[in-house]
């Protein structure tokens, strides 16, 4: 559906663009978790980031689904 009135379901460029989005902040933590082991530092503050990426990573599925639904052959 393309219609971009409110209510209505966003679009697949839309989606792809949110998708997108979603990657880079996920390659963003994941860089940011590897320099914080790497120089030691605080375990809270890893766990945390490492909880974000994992929230990321479910909403990053999510989108993936809605852009390519199963298609029964």
């Amino acid at each position: 559906m393309t219609d971009n009135t409110p209510g209505q379901m966003k679009t697949e460029e839309v989606l792809r663009y949110e998708l997108e989005t979603f990657r880079q902040e996920h390659r963003d933590l994941d860089e940011a978790i590897r320099a914080l082991e790497l120089t030691g530092g605080d375990v809270l503050t890893i766990k945390r980031l490492k909880k974000q990426k994992l929230a990321l990573k479910d909403k990053i599925a999510a989108l993936e689904d809605r852009i390519t639904p199963d298609i029964i052959a």
